[in-house]
C-alpha cells in the first residue's frame, strides 16, 4: 500500500455518482467512473482505492441526497467534506457542464484547498430541522388554502362584513354560506374543508415540534432564546436547527453575514456602494428572524406570557433579553422616524436580533451527549 492521499470528487445523483481522483502529488485530476447511488458501491470502490493510498479524502456537494453519505463515510473515519455549489469557483469562461467534468474540477479543487466546507448538522438536529421545515411548508399551504377561499368569495360577490376574517364569528359565518350555483357549493366546500385540514396539520405539528425540542441536545438553548422578544418556540427550534451551535462563530457579526442579513458591498478605487442584504446563507433561519423582529414595533415590555417564558433561566440570559428588547425597539422607532421603510427597518432589527442570539448562546450549554 502506498502512503500517498488521493482526493476523490464526487458528483453525486439519486440513481448514480461520478467519481474523479487528483493524486497528492499534483498530477492531473482524473475521471474514475460512475456507480451507482448507493452506498453499497462506494464500499466497493473504497475497497479497491484503499489498495494503492492510504488516506483518500473526499468531496461532494451539497445537494438533495443530504448527508448520508457523508456521514457513512465520515463513520467508517475518512475525511469528507460537503461544499455548497455557490462557493465554488468556477470559469467564466467555461460554457461546459456535465457530471464528469463537475467531479473532476471537485477532486482538483479540493486538492488546492479551494473549496469551504458546508456545517454538517447532526442527525438529531437534522430531524428537528426537517419538523420546523415542514411546519414551514404546512404554513404555506394553510395561507393558500385560505386565499383561494377567500378568492372565490370575492369573484361571486359573497363579503363578510364583520371586523376580522378567520375569527370564530368568520368561521361561524362561513358554516352557513350559500353559493349561487350547486356546483358552486361543492367547489367552496372543498376549499374550507382544505383550510380546516391545513390548520389541523399546522397544529399537529406544532404540538409535535413541543415534544422534540423537550427532548432534544439543543432544548435549554432553545428555551433561553424564547427570552427574547418575538422569538417563539418556532423561532427558535427553526434558528437553532438551522444553525446548530451559535458558539462556533467566532463573533456576531459572522452570524448575521451566514444567515445572509449584511449589507451587499460593491468598492471600486475610492468609492464605496453599500447595497441590499446578501441574502446568501440559510433563508429559512432567515425568514423567521424577519417575522420575529416586527415584534419590536411596539414599545418595550415583558407582557405575562414572555415573563411565563423567562421563569427558570439564568438571570444573565434575562438581562441581555432585556437589554435586546430596550435597544431594538428604541431603533425601530428612531429609524423610522428617518424615513425608513418598514422593510429596511425590519431587516435591520433582525440582523441586531441575531447578535443577541448569538450572546444568549454563549451563557448556555446544549445537554451532553
Amino acid at each position: 500500500m502506498g502512503d500517498s492521499t488521493m482526493y476523490v470528487g464526487l458528483d453525486v445523483h439519486k440513481e448514480s455518482i461520478e467519481i474523479a481522483l487528483a493524486s497528492y502529488d499534483g498530477g492531473e485530476a482524473r475521471h474514475y467512473g460512475r456507480i451507482a447511488g448507493d452506498l453499497e458501491a462506494v464500499d466497493k470502490v473504497i475497497s479497491r482505492l484503499k489498495k494503492t493510498h492510504a488516506k483518500l479524502n473526499f468531496v461532494y456537494e451539497a445537494g438533495p441526497c443530504g448527508y448520508a453519505l457523508h456521514r457513512h463515510l465520515t463513520r467508517k473515519g475518512f475525511a469528507c467534506s460537503v461544499v455548497a455549489p455557490s462557493m465554488i469557483p468556477k470559469c467564466s469562461g467555461d460554457r461546459i457542464k456535465t457530471d464528469r467534468r463537475d467531479a473532476i474540477m471537485l477532486a482538483r479543487l479540493h486538492r488546492a484547498g479551494e473549496l469551504t466546507a458546508v456545517f454538517v448538522p447532526r442527525a438529531e438536529d437534522e430531524a428537528v430541522r426537517d419538523l420546523t421545515r415542514s411546519r414551514e411548508d404546512a404554513v404555506a399551504n394553510h395561507r393558500r388554502s385560505r386565499q383561494q377561499l377567500g378568492a372565490l368569495l370575492l369573484r361571486q360577490n359573497i363579503r363578510y362584513t364583520g371586523k376580522s376574517a378567520w375569527t370564530k364569528a368568520h368561521l361561524r359565518w362561513l358554516s352557513e354560506v350559500t353559493m349561487h350555483q350547486p356546483t358552486q357549493q361543492i367547489v367552496f366546500q372543498e376549499y374550507l374543508n382544505a383550510t380546516q385540514e391545513t390548520d389541523g396539520r399546522v397544529s399537529r405539528i406544532d404540538e409535535q415540534l413541543r415534544i422534540a425540542v423537550e427532548g432534544w441536545r439543543m432544548a435549554p438553548v432553545v428555551s433561553a432564546l424564547q427570552a427574547l422578544r418575538g422569538v417563539s418556540l418556532n423561532v427558535a427550534a427553526t434558528t437553532v436547527a438551522e444553525i446548530g451551535d451559535m458558539t462556533r462563530f467566532d463573533k456576531p457579526r459572522q452570524l448575521m453575514a451566514f444567515l445572509g442579513l449584511v449589507p451587499s458591498q460593491y468598492s471600486s478605487g475610492p468609492r464605496v456602494r453599500m447595497g441590499h442584504i446578501t441574502k446568501t446563507g440559510n433563508g429559512h433561519a432567515r425568514r423567521v428572524l424577519v417575522e420575529a423582529a416586527w415584534a419590536h414595533r411596539f414599545p418595550a415590555k415583558i407582557a405575562r406570557a414572555h415573563q411565563v417564558r423567562q421563569e427558570n433561566l439564568p438571570q444573565a440570559v434575562r438581562d441581555i433579553a432585556w437589554k435586546a428588547q430596550l435597544r431594538l425597539c428604541r431603533r425601530y422607532q428612531r429609524l423610522l422616524g428617518k424615513g425608513k421603510t418598514k422593510n429596511v427597518v425590519v431587516t435591520a432589527i433582525a440582523r441586531e436580533l441575531v447578535g443577541f442570539m448569538w450572546a444568549i448562546a454563549r451563557e448556555v450549554k446544549p445537554i451532553a451527549a
